[in-house]
């Protein structure tokens, strides 16, 4: 028996002046690791932060990176990832949050990336209907009702 008292909520992304978040970026990442030796292969970070942000979008900053939780699907050449989840995970003003990559699996470069009406919910899953492959994933928000996009690879 405990006497903690437990609040259900949200995470809360925190945020100092203007908004903006007051650590240092990437705000979230995607680490690519060598299992056999344990070397870093490749690092990115996992979505285009606050960069947008009015006091800083004059700097042209590279991505910064999205805190979430986002679920990976690993195929033969390639990595899929979407930002995160919005839901549980709150993000700073400016912050991205919708945008869904695909990533050379060897070298981490961004191969192809589409932006969907909400952010990614859950793990994408893969399936082969026909000869062709597709990747589902889910998504959703507080301001757009949850659904699966399904898109056939070439």
């Amino acid at each position: 028996r405990a006497n903690l008292r437990f609040v259900h909520g949200t995470r809360e992304f925190v945020t100092g002046p203007r908004g903006l978040p007051l650590f240092k970026p990437p705000y979230g990442r995607i680490t690519a690791i060598n299992l056999n030796t344990g070397d870093h292969v490749w690092m990115q970070p996992n979505g285009d932060g606050p960069r947008d942000h009015p006091a800083i979008k004059h700097l042209n900053l590279p991505p910064l990176g999205q805190p979430g939780r986002a679920s990976p699907l690993l195929t033969k050449t390639l990595l899929f990832v979407g930002e995160g989840d919005p839901i549980n995970v709150r993000t700073p003003p400016g912050g991205g949050g919708k945008k869904f990559r695909a990533y050379d699996k060897a070298a981490g470069a961004v191969v192809w990336e589409t932006e969907f009406p909400a952010g990614t919910t859950g793990a994408p899953m893969t399936y082969l209907y026909k000869g062709k492959q597709y990747i589902v994933v889910a998504i959703g928000s507080v301001d757009h009702p949850a659904e699966f996009v399904a898109l056939a690879l070439p």
